[in-house]
């Protein structure tokens, strides 16, 4: 693809460059994959992010990150929502906030800044789906200003989207996109958006070229639309004995479990009977029946039924290890419509594949209860429509056959030539 001058169009060269070869990782599912009719997260490219340099990481079904503290699996996890963020349409700022200390703290530490001051992060993924490997790469500027300064989307052997700033001074990035034949259209985008999941609003499918452009866009797009970053809170889950009837999807936090469980019971018996199924081998003692309990004034609050004549539990009185449990059974359990991550509308939700990050994900858990809750894991990844991301803290329970296992190697910070990685340049 070129430009009416020739050339091709011009993008950040730190973003165009190769994670370094000793520092990329590759597992069993790095590599070519044949093509498949629902938009996944194939792999997550961490090229410059707190203690990531060149980090590449092949996703499967199910992918458990180990290491010890300070190998960066909360790093990892973090930049993924990050971009998934981004997909989802937020902004820079929208997108940086979850992660603590923003984006100064995502820069690695020991990055030069360039002859202006500059440095930020880089990151990206590849998106398997109808028309194969899509790639989409992200230079993100943090100071001195942030900005995105440079983005590429890649697929079916063209570059489809190549951003780049042009003028420091304007808020505007130049970007072009191919549209086949012809020369590629340029038009400048927002800095402070990522243009891919913008392409759907600025491009109308005129030529095969930008019928391609689009196809590669919301492929990506629906990917990463379609994560849920999960780290059940039980301190949270206990202060909130009683909650709200009303908007019952399940906050990344689970504080409103009661309403979920309430609608899940209502609305789907099949589901609330694998949960139930689930929490027997999850929870201390006989587990009869899962319930809730409404209260005058629109409370709710939820019950775990022992044998009968037995009393019940309430379900905050549990230990911070099944509450854990339970809410991530619940999440692995349900799906898109009951967890508040953003639908995908434009496509059946049996092509929707949810993305669960868990950050520690065995967590306040027990031996058993972690091996039940990886083996959940396993069992509906196998049915194609939930993929898990997660890190543990016992590297064995990695070694399970449904998991896919990256062990990350203890990290020492190191630069480049001009903080290699981690400057973005026009």
């Amino acid at each position: 693809m070129t430009s009416p001058t020739g050339h091709p169009p011009r993008a950040p060269r730190d973003l165009l460059r190769d994670p370094p070869r000793d520092t990329t990782l590759r597992t069993a599912h790095t590599g070519r994959h044949p093509h498949t009719d629902r938009a996944t997260l194939g792999e997550l490219h961490v090229s410059a992010f707190k203690s990531h340099r060149g980090t590449r990481l092949g996703l499967g079904p199910v992918t458990l990150l180990t290491g010890g503290s300070g190998s960066g699996k909360t790093a990892a996890l973090e930049a993924c929502g990050v971009l998934a963020r981004l997909g989802a349409g937020a902004t820079l700022e929208e997108a940086f906030a979850p992660v603590p200390g923003g984006v100064a703290a995502c820069v690695p530490q020991r990055a030069k800044p360039d002859a202006a001051g500059r440095r930020g992060v880089r990151l990206g993924c590849t998106v398997r789906g109808p028309l194969g490997d899509v790639r989409l790469d992200v230079a993100v500027q943090a100071e001195p200003e942030l900005r995105i300064v440079g983005e590429r989307l890649t697929g079916a052997g063209h570059t489809l989207l190549a951003t780049a700033l042009r003028d420091p001074r304007r808020d505007r990035v130049q970007a072009s996109w191919h549209t086949g034949p012809a020369p590629v259209t340029r038009a400048p985008l927002p800095d402070d958006r990522l243009g891919t999941a913008l392409l759907p609003l600025r491009i109308g499918g005129r030529t095969d070229g930008e019928q391609l452009v689009l196809a590669a866009a919301e492929q990506a797009v629906l990917a990463l639309r379609s994560v849920y970053p999960c780290d059940p809170h039980p301190a949270l889950m206990r202060a909130a004995t009683a909650v709200p009837i009303g908007g019952e999807q399940l906050t990344p936090d689970s504080r409103n479990l009661p309403a979920v469980l309430r609608r899940v019971r209502d609305e789907c018996s099949l589901r609330h009977a694998a949960l139930v199924d689930a929490l027997r081998g999850g929870c201390a003692g006989p587990v009869h029946d899962l319930t809730t309990e409404e209260y005058g004034d629109g409370l709710v609050r939820a019950v775990l039924l022992r044998e009968p004549g037995r009393r019940s539990t309430p379900v905050e009185t549990l230990g911070d290890g099944e509450l854990r449990y339970l809410a991530l059974a619940l999440v692995l359990l349900t799906g898109p419509g009951v967890l508040a991550v953003d639908p995908a509308s434009e496509v059946l939700p049996a092509r929707q594949v949810l993305t669960v990050l868990a950050d520690g994900l065995d967590r306040s858990l027990d031996a058993r209860q972690a091996r039940e809750l990886v083996a959940l894991s396993g069992r509906m990844g196998a049915r194609g429509h939930i993929r898990v991301l997660g890190s543990v803290g016992d590297p064995s329970l990695a070694e399970a056959e449904c998991a896919t296992a990256v062990p990350l190697p203890q990290r020492r910070e190191r630069t480049g030539p001009q903080g290699e990685g981690a400057k973005a340049e026009e």
